[in-house]
């Protein structure tokens, strides 16, 4: 059997920690804990920056660090510093040593390295397929991305392992790589390593109290049992199966890499009104191994501005307003700059009303104001930003109609526009096949001694 501890779903969305030392208490043989996904967009992946700031991500470091010294065992990070590039893994790891130096510690750590260099993967262009929805794939595409990273699985982990690493900090990895590496290497049973590891990934996210984040998974050689920490806390077999359904297109099969789970058959039971035991589980082995690439490239650079719309008549008719508005303003800065539609974007975007969904929004309702907000791309800076001072009076005043008096609308801060600097978006969704797990990955191990 094994027993993983799992503090949260990612290193800087706080935990019960009290919750936390119950289950150090409870002897767990590893702490596995993510750092990040590509859910907050490209931009991290991009820079190859954390979203999470360093205070908030060393303040809950240090205290898993002190439950893997009571504990006495591995301590994995999977995704390091939210986006997993070797800049984010350096960044944690410098976080490491000065804690370890703080809490005179003497660790051994182990850094995984997922970064890909763009000339190596050109040379693997025969062993690249895309995944859906499919993106296109070159040379020239691949030398744009400002970073490329490969997505690790229980494979690499486990060799961090096997190195006796006390810390193990990773560069991108799947969500579940980090959990089912230690229960796979420990010969428990695939398919249950692999779905609890999925079910796991969030931590108590697959209990009633979300929030508390810390939960322990015990496995075996038939499947999982999952348990929270929080008092109060419950795990039923709707809140774990429900996981399934988290950021996966289908409910019942999961890709890994090197093959995929299969939760059809999954049974699940209620043991002792707090936790859920899982059997049933499937792994099915792909007969090659493959991991996901992922890319981001500069898209360009941004200005924005925002307007507030409270006159009644306005609020009822933005969309038409911004419609109307944005003809207009391509006429102005075609001939004011002398900009075609392809030299920039113009966004509106209706804060209020279908902002998140756009045309899927459903609530119909009228809301007292709407935000505007303008969101203008271009190849430079100094071009975004003098777009959207061309645009400044025009969101401040003009009419819906040309039959009705000039209109005045508010800007809620002075300058009302704000650069946002550089923008990036994902340009690779595909896989690599591999002739062994270690050729995409660098595994770096340091003797860090204090105390």
């Amino acid at each position: 059997m094994t027993r993983v501890l799992i503090p949260n779903g990612a290193i800087g969305l706080g935990f019960d920690e009290a919750a936390l030392w119950r289950g150090v208490d409870m002897s767990p043989d590893v702490i596995c804990v993510d750092g990040g996904s590509t859910d907050s967009g490209p931009h991290y992946l991009g820079t190859g920056t954390s979203k999470y700031s360093r205070a908030s991500t060393m303040a809950e470091w240090r205290i898993l660090m002190q439950a893997r010294a009571k504990a006495g065992v591995p301590l994995i990070v999977g995704t390091a510093g939210t986006c997993g590039t070797d800049n984010t893994v350096d960044w944690m790891y410098q976080i490491t040593c000065d804690l370890a130096v703080e809490m005179g510690q003497s660790v051994k750590i182990a850094r995984l390295y997922s970064s890909q260099n763009a000339g190596t993967i050109t040379n693997a262009l025969d062993q690249i397929t895309p995944l859906w929805p499919t993106l296109p794939i070159s040379p020239e595409i691949l030398t744009g991305c400002t970073n490329i990273v490969a997505l690790a699985g229980a494979e690499q982990i486990t060799a961090a392992l096997q190195s006796g690493a006390d810390i193990i900090i990773a560069g991108r990895t799947t969500d579940t790589a980090t959990i089912a590496a230690l229960p796979l290497m420990n010969g428990d049973h695939a398919g249950g390593a692999w779905h609890g590891a999925k079910i796991g990934e969030c931590g108590a996210l697959c209990s009633t109290n979300p929030t508390s984040g810390v939960i322990i998974i015990d496995f075996d050689a038939t499947g999982f049992t999952v348990q929270p920490m929080a008092i109060g806390a419950i795990c039923t077999p709707q809140s774990v199966a429900a996981h399934m359904l988290y950021e996966n297109s289908d409910p019942n099969i999961l890709y890994e890499p090197g093959g995929h789970l299969d939760v059809t058959g999954a049974k699940y039971q209620q043991l002792d009104g707090r936790c859920v035991r899982v059997t049933g589980s499937k792994w099915v082995p792909l007969g090659r191994y493959t991991v996901k690439l992922e890319g981001a490239r500069l898209a360009g650079y941004q200005s924005c501005s925002l307007v507030l719309l409270r006159e009644r008549h306005y609020v009822e008719n933005a969309p038409e307003w911004v419609n109307r508005l944005t003809a207009y303003l391509t006429g102005e800065i075609k001939s004011r700059m002398g900009l075609g539609a392809s030299d920039y974007t113009l966004e509106f975007r209706l804060i209020g009303q279908n902002a998140t969904l756009g045309a899927l929004e459903t609530n119909t309702t009228t809301p007292a104001e709407i935000g505007v907000l303008a969101i203008i791309t271009a190849p430079e800076q100094a071009s975004a930003n003098e777009i959207a001072k061309l645009c400044n009076p025009f969101l401040l005043h003009y009419p819906l109609s040309d039959e009705e008096p000039q209109a005045t609308f508010a800007f809620p801060f002075s300058p009302a526009e704000w650069d946002k600097g550089p923008v990036h978006e994902f340009c690779l969704n595909h896989i690599l096949t591999l002739s062994d797990p270690m050729d995409a990955f660098r595994l770096q191990t340091d003797e860090v001694k204090h105390g």
